[in-house]
């Protein structure tokens, strides 16, 4: 299973809508940040190994589209942190993680 990168509002504005019927995980990434590219690997490890099937994966580089990462944290009034995964629901945050806690691990055992 694989993510797919979102780079504009209206993808964002579609992956909210989708929530409604459908779960969907971000995970907000920082391409310069050692703790943010652990927190890939984990994700990445958890779509090839134990993903769930009934969620659509996506990935937001935080630096590249600040403003989309921006408007995530707005719209699910969250505080901007990178790494950050987001479990969202019904349009709204349903579960996050940031930092050292985005494990494949921690993953599965809230997703699956």
């Amino acid at each position: 299973m694989n993510w797919k990168e979102i780079t504009t509002l209206e993808e964002w504005n579609e992956i909210v809508k989708k929530s409604s019927t459908r779960g969907q995980v971000i995970l907000k990434h920082s391409t310069t940040c050692p703790v943010s590219s652990n927190a890939l690997h984990e994700y990445e490890q958890y779509l090839k190994d134990t993903a769930n099937e009934q969620i659509d994966y996506t990935l937001v580089k935080v630096i590249e589209f600040r403003s989309i990462s921006n408007q995530i944290a707005e719209d699910l009034g969250l505080k901007h942190e990178s790494p950050q995964i987001i479990f969202v629901k019904d349009q709204s945050k349903y579960w996050s993680a940031s930092h050292w806690a985005v494990t494949k691990a921690h993953m599965t055992a809230v997703l699956n």
